[in-house]
């Protein structure tokens, strides 16, 4: 028996493969990282085959390489993220995305009283639950679900 193995997505010569998106939360990163207006050769696999996902996305981006903000503003979306940095066809990194324990300028406070919505002054959110993202407000302490959030 012969077993036929194939290639799902290209390879990538220099840049990032961010992979272990949850299929179902692929376009939003997508959109979080504003990659519709790159000019950079991109390929995103949605609803590839994985053992521990069972469906997973995949982006990769070629000479790409994320700033620490941006590699922030996924982990509030798809926290399983990992990003894969290649250099000459080989992963010379790999970054497992994860909440920082506090996010600056990232969210938008949902109570409209907060200074932050009154006042031109950047936002700060504890991250008070890393597991189900929960975040809470260091100026009015209003907390924030998932579901919730609002990017800037």
């Amino acid at each position: 028996m012969t077993v036929k193995k194939e290639l799902l997505v290209a390879a990538l010569e220099n840049g990032t493969a961010i992979d272990h998106i949850p299929s179902d939360h692929l376009f939003k990163v997508v959109d979080i990282l504003g990659i519709e207006k790159l000019k950079n050769k991109i390929t995103i696999g949605c609803n590839l085959d994985s053992k521990a996902m069972g469906t997973k996305g995949i982006i990769k981006i070629s000479d790409k390489f994320f700033e620490e903000d941006e590699i922030n503003r996924i982990s509030l979306i798809a926290p399983t993220v990992n990003l894969n940095i290649i250099r000459d066809y080989v992963v010379v990194e790999k970054k497992r995305v994860s909440l920082p324990d506090e996010l600056k300028g990232l969210v938008k406070c949902n109570n409209p009283k907060c200074i932050t919505n009154n006042e031109p002054m950047s936002t700060r959110f504890l991250v008070i639950d890393k597991e189900n993202v929960t975040l809470k407000c260091r100026y009015c302490g209003m907390k924030i679900k998932k579901e919730e959030i609002e990017l800037l």
